[in-house]
């Protein structure tokens, strides 16, 4: 069976890992025709504007895309694409699983748990404006609807269900922010009632930052707001190895766009040197929402399989902290060559590979 699927290379660092990810996607023997179309500043270049219509259009007609990275400027210039694109979708669960893959760098080896974000609203809503004329103070309002609040929590339980996880956090700052807060809050306590099966429970924002670095291993999934998931996200990637092995995912109710969590780092564009594991890992998770579990599964072990072995990987998990061996760092596409070459090799019949704490 053969899949169109809409590619968006990015910017800077997108088009070598997303390239990467079309090698490995071509080594499962899945047949993948690519759509390719352009967002980000190659876009503004051509049509004027960061998100053409022509995106929106294809990702629409295929219902499922890889992205790479798009700049989202700082302070100034273009909207967020990556927020545009989600609202204009209504892509509202952004999925990011922290899984320990990164081998002797991960400083918690048992980490396996996922981010469930609400991507429509709360401070990212756009509603934003100066408070005076001369610019001095400033006003974003943190829109939080019952709509929004009950669907993620329901796609959050649901997920639970389908991957036999057993335990649901929903992370607010009910205790500061007792309407929006308490909205979120109220939601999850009432659906948390229809799942008796899985365990539920609550923690604010600071100390649940507290807690995941503490003890990471007590938690499954998580479900928040918009930028609180943003942050805990990035957090979680960390706990599991850092942001070059992080992969995520963007549901709405028919379509779906897998793209790492990491920016696209422009001062690397062009080098061959990035690490293109979470973009690799974003094709996984893509073939498993098509279907193509054992490819994914495929994928998944490759990854790990170089990784662990250390001899082709590139500059940042050749890294002190992330190896006791030194070994040279390869590149890019040298990894992502290496991981395909690994790829129809796996022998699934094993169990798959855990790192093991020192002893």
């Amino acid at each position: 069976m053969g899949y169109r699927v809409t590619l968006i290379p990015g910017d800077g660092i997108g088009p070598e890992v997303t390239e990467a990810a079309r090698r490995v996607g071509e080594a499962t023997g899945v047949s993948l025709e690519w759509d390719v179309v352009d967002a980000g500043e190659r876009a503004i270049a051509r049509d004027r504007t960061p998100l053409p219509p022509s995106v929106l259009d294809s990702i629409r007609r295929n219902r499922v895309a890889l992205k790479g990275p798009i700049t989202t400027p700082i302070g100034g210039g273009f909207r967020s694409v990556n927020v545009t694109l989600r609202q204009e979708l209504d892509l509202f669960a952004s999925v990011r699983p922290a899984r320990a893959i990164a081998g002797e760098g991960t400083r918690y080896p048992e980490t396996d748990l996922i981010v469930v974000r609400e991507a429509t609203e709360g401070l990212y809503s756009g509603v934003e404006h100066w408070v005076d004329r001369a610019h001095t103070a400033a006003e974003t309002v943190n829109v939080i609807t019952r709509f929004a609040s009950d669907r993620i929590v329901r796609f959050a339980f649901e997920l639970a269900r389908r991957q036999k996880r057993s335990h649901v956090t929903a992370v607010h700052k009910a205790n500061i922010m007792k309407t929006t807060g308490a909205l979120f809050q109220g939601v999850f306590r009432e659906i948390s009632a229809l799942y008796p099966d899985i365990r539920s429970d609550e923690r604010l924002i600071d100390n649940m930052c507290m807690q995941l670095v503490k003890k990471p291993d007590e938690y499954d999934v998580i479900v928040t707001t918009n930028l609180m998931g943003d942050i805990l996200s990035d957090l979680c990637a960390g706990l599991a190895g850092g942001l070059g092995v992080a992969p995520g995912a963007l549901f709405g109710e028919q379509l779906a766009v897998f793209e790492p969590v990491h920016g696209s780092a422009p001062k690397y564009a062009g080098q061959d040197r990035a690490d293109p594991v979470a973009e690799i890992l974003s094709l996984e998770l893509l073939l498993r929402h098509l279907g193509e579990a054992e490819a994914a599964e495929r994928v998944y072990r490759a990854v790990w399989e170089t990784i662990a072995e250390k001899k082709v990987v590139t500059y940042d998990l050749a890294l002190p902290g992330y190896t006791d061996r030194p070994v040279p760092p390869s590149r890019c596409s040298e990894m992502a060559a290496e991981i395909s070459r690994k790829v129809p090799l796996i022998d699934l019949e094993k169990p798959r590979p855990r790192w093991r704490p020192a002893s």
